[in-house]
C-alpha cells in the first residue's frame, strides 16, 4: 500500500493489525528468553502487551517519532472511542491503540526496518520499567490523580 494513503487510514483498522504484529514480536521475544512453558510464556507476554505497558512506550518514545510517526499517534489517540475498555482506564487505553497503530501503519507501510526499531525499543522500555508510575505528561488536560495500576 502507499504510504500516503496509510496516512489516511482509519486508525482503528492500523491498530487491529499492529496488535497482532506486536504480539508475535513479544511472543517471539519471550520464547528467545528460553522459557519453554505456555503458560509461563504467556504470563510473560502480557507484561508486554497490556494497555499501561504499551501506553508508557509510546509515550517515552515520542520525541523518537517522525513528524509524520507523531501525526499518526495524535490521530489515533484522538479518535474517538465507541466502546469502553474492559482493564484500562479510557486515556491509557487511547494511547495503547495509538501504539498499535503506529505499528501497524509501519507494517502496511513495508517500512520493517523502522517499525521492528519501534517494537524493539517499546520492548527495551518496558523490561527497564521499574516502578508503577503515571505515564501521562503533565500539561496533556488529560491526567488522573492516582495512576498507580500503571
Amino acid at each position: 500500500m502507499e504510504k500516503q494513503n496509510l496516512l489516511y487510514m482509519n486508525t482503528t483498522v492500523l491498530a487491529f493489525l499492529g496488535d497482532s504484529v506486536y504480539e508475535t514480536y513479544v511472543r517471539r521475544h519471550v520464547i528467545e528468553k528460553g522459557q519453554v512453558n505456555a503458560d509461563l510464556l504467556h504470563r510473560a507476554a502480557v507484561r508486554f502487551v497490556r494497555a499501561d505497558a504499551q501506553a508508557y512506550a509510546l509515550k517515552s518514545m515520542m520525541d523518537e517519532l517522525s513528524e509524520e510517526e507523531q501525526g499518526l499517534v495524535k490521530r489515533a489517540r484522538n479518535k474517538k472511542i465507541s466502546t469502553k475498555p474492559k482493564n484500562a482506564d479510557p486515556v491509557i487505553y487511547k494511547w495503547a491503540t495509538a501504539f498499535e497503530a503506529l505499528i501497524g501503519f509501519l507494517y502496511l507501510s513495508q517500512d520493517h526496518d523502522r517499525m521492528e526499531e519501534c517494537v524493539a525499543r517499546a520492548i527495551e522500555l518496558i523490561e527497564g520499567r521499574k516502578g508503577q508510575g503515571n505515564v501521562r505528561k503533565e500539561g496533556e488536560g488529560d491526567s488522573v490523580e492516582d495512576d498507580r495500576t500503571l
